[in-house]
């Protein structure tokens, strides 16, 4: 699973019950990769977290596996 988009689509899914209304738009710049999430307002909590200890969970990941491919990742909940 080298996609980032894919691996940020499969992390997202496993967390939320309304696996359909899923919704990632990938905003691709000269310097860094934007990743919007939309979820149903019921599941924002989850990606959430306590604090914002999810999202930014997922956003480490997902900067990681960037970083690694040579990209900068950023991760937004929209």
């Amino acid at each position: 699973m080298t996609n980032i988009r894919d691996l940020l689509e499969y992390i997202i899914k496993a967390l939320v019950d309304n696996q359909d209304q899923v919704a990632i738009r990938e905003i691709a710049g000269q310097k860094a990769v934007i990743y919007e999430i939309e979820v149903s307002p019921e599941d924002k909590a989850k990606i959430i977290g306590r604090q914002g200890r999810t999202a930014n969970a997922i956003r480490r990941i997902v900067e990681a596996v960037g970083r690694k491919q040579g990209k900068v990742v950023k991760v937004e909940i929209i």
